[in-house]
């Protein structure tokens, strides 16, 4: 499988790409720093150097991928209107391209938070209100989306044990590790497709969490 991670040297996208290296994927990691891009070949990845902000288009980069992944994000210093141009814009312009090239599968790493963001203030309320934007731009997109929205993202080690569930308005933990297993794990369960689930630390197997995730929905 080609899969597009754009925010391929975040924190979150690193990780899923050696995971998906590792299974034996085509791993490619948009990137707009080249100095980013030996990091990623020393995962397994293949960078793909793009400006996700200043592009009007990202279809050169999806083209000839069988999934898209975005993990991109403006990051916590940013102002509302880069929240804007990355949170929200690069989603809907991976959304755009993903349509228009037939590329269907589409995992969004969202947030908690991101179904009331009217409950937020300050730059955190500017974060909620893009990413609930993406979210529902995606929703509306007919691709066979799965949302996911982690806790609160920790460095510490995977545990492989997970809390995942369609029933939003948790809060929680989760190391950036399980976080990326996860990603891993739905890029191969077309069932969660129109799925929004959240993510926080738990105890069962990432594999069965994901098995079970769309078939109890309630």
């Amino acid at each position: 499988m080609d899969v597009l991670v754009v925010g391929g040297h975040g924190r979150v996208g690193i990780r899923l790409l050696r995971l998906l290296a590792a299974r034996g994927h085509r791993a490619r990691g948009l990137i707009r720093k080249p100095e980013e891009a030996a990091d990623l070949e020393a995962a397994g990845a293949v960078p793909v150097i793009g400006d996700l902000e200043a592009e009007p288009s990202l279809e050169p980069y999806v083209k000839g991928a069988d999934a898209v992944v975005f993990a991109a994000g403006a990051g916590p210093g940013s102002g509302p209107e880069r929240k804007r141009t990355v949170d929200l814009g690069g989603a809907v312009k991976l959304t755009d391209a993903a349509a228009a090239l037939g590329v269907r599968r589409y995992l969004m790493v969202s947030s908690i938070g991101a179904d009331r963001p009217e409950s937020a203030t300050g730059p955190m309320r500017a974060y909620l209100e893009a990413k609930a934007e993406a979210d529902r731009y995606l929703a509306a997109s007919g691709l066979d989306y799965t949302i996911l929205r982690p806790g609160s993202l920790t460095d510490d080690p995977g545990t492989g044990r997970v809390r995942l569930t369609t029933e939003l308005g948790g809060t929680g933990r989760v190391p950036r590790d399980d976080v990326a297993a996860v990603l891993a794990e739905l890029l191969a369960a077309p069932h969660t497709a129109g799925v929004t689930a959240e993510l926080f630390s738990g105890d069962v197997p990432v594999a069965e969490a994901v098995r079970a995730l769309g078939r109890a929905t309630p």
